[in-house]
């Protein structure tokens, strides 16, 4: 009896050591054993395919180079080409192919003979065009994946803006968004040094790369020391942009009909006439600019005349309503489908600037008649098209309030600081 009771407590003494020797031996072999951790390649994909079962030819598209010139060099046979494009023709037409282009041959590393299996067709950074050259060809176009992030500018005019934006490593197609957004309160060619400008805008980008700008969220404009805020509001499919007090940036009538340009003479009861050598009323505003610029209606109208006279050139005259009616001269010619009766839209091309008719130079005369008199459309003030809508204001006022937060932080705090100031970056 004695014996069992030493017994029983020498085995609970030798399986405490044996677990704990065994325990021990464990962690020693994990040290012992170094985990190797298993690499998979992961599959390269490009154009939605996956290219590494393919070798890849890329190029550019050469001056004079058809598409039949490369697929010949891939063993694509002519008749295939033919069907090629005519398989193609409702998706992208093959004629239309551009010297400088990116293009990438795909063929199968088994294939022996190196034949073409797909031919891609980049139109631009995000646009492609996938032509599948099997047996049964297929046309596809296609986009890349657009990311778009949230820009912030700020800065002061010191010659023009395209300049200014220049200068400070800003996409210049910036100029062009903001002339379009102020097109109605801002003549953008009597901006003047120490306008200042800040901005939200979008930025597109393809892996990485910029590839274009979206719209412009919010703006300030300070022209001859008067701020021009904008504010973006409203579903995406029927956005506009708004001013501060919640009124359409939208009037009744564009500033100017052609984009940057400048004022070559306004209008005067009084000016000395360059071809005629005397004095006589000009009732018209001259905007100069290169031979071929777009001339554009300034408003909604219906064109009541399109044609050409001895002084006046080519000339479209545009009735907007029972008082307003514009009349653009010396067009080098009128746009396609431009006659009498047509409705045009604000912004709508309606011919060309040119110097036909009585003119020394390219560009273009713009008349403005309000109830039947010839007036200086500079001295007119026009109502705001449709405000935010009733229901609306609150939501805008949260908007608002919070843009202009962001545009004003990039206001700088005097004009020394104005003349240094950039401020870029994501939001």
């Amino acid at each position: 009896m004695k014996n069992k009771v030493i017994i029983f407590p020498l085995l609970i003494v030798a399986t405490f050591f044996l677990t704990k020797f065994w325990s021990s031996s464990n962690k020693d072999i994990e040290k012992a054993v170094s985990v190797v951790p298993i690499v998979v390649d992961t599959p390269n994909w490009e154009y939605g395919l996956m290219i590494d079962s393919f070798n890849v030819s890329q190029g550019e598209i050469e001056p004079n180079q058809f598409l039949a010139d490369i697929l010949l060099k891939h063993k694509i046979p002519y008749t295939k080409i033919d069907q090629l494009v005519k398989e193609s023709k409702d998706v992208f037409d093959v004629r239309k192919i551009c010297a400088g282009k990116k293009y990438c041959v795909l063929t199968d590393k088994e294939d022996t003979a190196q034949q073409a299996k797909y031919f891609i067709y980049e139109k631009n950074p995000v646009e492609y065009v996938i032509f599948d050259l099997e047996d049964s060809i297929k046309v596809e176009a296609c986009q890349r994946e657009i990311t778009t992030s949230t820009k912030m500018a700020s800065g002061i005019i010191e010659s023009s803006l395209y300049q200014t934006l220049v200068d400070q490593e800003l996409p210049v197609e910036l100029a062009m968004n903001l002339a379009d957004l102020y097109a109605w309160t801002i003549d953008f060619y009597r901006i003047q040094s120490g306008d200042e400008f800040q901005v939200v805008y979008e930025e597109k980008s393809v892996d990485g790369t910029v590839v274009g700008l979206g719209e412009i969220t919010a703006a300030n404009f300070v022209h001859n020391n008067e701020p021009f805020y904008a504010f973006r509001f409203g579903e995406i499919a029927s956005y506009d942009y708004y001013d501060e007090n919640g009124q359409s940036m939208r009037k009744a009538f564009l500033k100017a009909p052609v984009k940057f340009s400048r004022i070559s003479s306004r209008y005067s009861l009084r000016r000395f006439h360059p071809v005629q050598k005397r004095y006589k009323s000009h009732l018209g505003t001259d905007y100069a600019a290169p031979h071929g610029t777009p001339i554009m209606a300034t408003g909604d109208g219906e064109i009541i005349e399109a044609r050409y006279k001895k002084y006046n050139g080519n000339y479209v005259k545009v009735k907007h309503n029972s008082t307003y009616t514009t009349q653009y001269l010396h067009m080098s010619k009128i746009a396609k489908g431009m006659k009498p009766g047509k409705m045009v839209r604000q912004g709508d091309v309606i011919g060309y600037v040119g110097s036909t008719g009585l003119a020394t130079g390219p560009h273009v005369c713009y008349r403005f008649w309000k109830n039947g008199k010839q007036v200086d459309p500079f001295k007119q003030k026009f109502p705001a098209s449709k405000p935010i809508p009733v229901e609306d204001k609150d939501q805008f006022e949260i908007f608002k309030n919070e843009y202009k937060a962001k545009l004003d932080s990039l206001k700088p705090k005097n004009v020394a600081a104005l003349k240094t100031s950039t401020s870029k970056g994501v939001l």
